[in-house]
């Protein structure tokens, strides 16, 4: 069972609901420890002074923030906790939106709110609310000295909270390069488009998508634990770019009809 890392209150106007947070992701990546190739052990990383090519000793390390080349401000541990937001052990909301008006950019991290001893009641009450309505919440928390801006949404009867970006971390679209505008399109192509993305169109199953890589990844390392012989797959080609856009589009539209005739069971025979 996941274990809590937070705890505190949704401030909800005058009602409290006591919560404890719990990460709603367990990223599952393959980590690789760098090794010596002659011995195979754990190679160690040093800290060395760019100008002396001296180790550093750890108390002898201090932050700087660098404003030109080569030309840092250093701060101390002591300048950075006088700046540190208040752990008010509090989520406090300030306002509702409608999730649609959220751009999924802005999403960072996933975590569940479960309620805490004695605040079940009004936990259920505002998931209930908040379901009923439509609506999620905007609100702001600290959590191990950072604060957040949060959004808060009702998942059957459980909350989620989601941590957002700030509005100037996520880049702005027009600053991109090789955007295209104001591109002709033909009535036709625009329909095959429509046609393909309606023969893919399917219900969200998220069981049916797995890291594919992580599994091969894992059975490569399983196999030579083993003490079997690998033998290297070729690369595969890039594909090649497309030159005639609309016979790609009903080409592309064929194969997924034909993918899907092939899917079907075959009909059964009269007795």
């Amino acid at each position: 069972m996941p274990r809590s890392i937070w705890g505190g209150a949704i401030s909800f106007g005058l009602v409290n609901v006591p919560v404890k947070l719990v990460s709603a992701v367990s990223p599952k990546d393959v980590r690789f420890h760098q090794l010596d190739a002659k011995s195979n052990a754990r190679v160690k990383q040093k800290r060395v002074s760019a100008e002396t090519g001296e180790e550093v000793a750890f108390e002898n390390i201090v932050k700087g923030y660098e404003i030109a080349p080569d030309q840092y401000v250093t701060i101390t541990p002591e300048e950075l906790e006088s700046l540190d937001p208040k752990a008010t052990k509090s989520i406090d909301i300030e306002d509702f939106v409608d999730l649609d008006q959220i751009d999924p950019v802005y999403f960072e991290r996933s975590y569940y709110l479960v309620p805490d001893a004695g605040g079940a009641k009004a936990y259920a009450l505002l998931v209930q609310a908040m379901k009923e309505s439509g609506m999620i919440a905007i609100a702001r928390m600290v959590l191990r000295t950072k604060q957040y801006l949060v959004a808060l949404r009702a998942v059957g009867d459980v909350l989620v909270i989601e941590t957002l970006y700030f509005n100037d971390e996520v880049v702005d679209p027009d600053e991109l390069d090789g955007v295209p505008h104001d591109v002709d399109v033909s009535d036709r192509e625009l329909k095959i488009a429509r046609q393909l993305i309606e023969s893919l169109a399917t219900e969200f199953d998220p069981e049916r998508y797995r890291d594919e890589y992580r599994e091969r990844v894992l059975d490569l390392i399983e196999k030579k634990a083993e003490g079997q012989e690998i033998v290297l797959q070729p690369q595969t080609e890039e594909p090649a770019q497309v030159v005639d856009l609309m016979a790609a589009l009903e080409a592309s539209l064929a194969a997924v009809k034909d993918a899907k005739d092939e899917a079907k069971p075959a009909p059964k025979k009269k007795k």
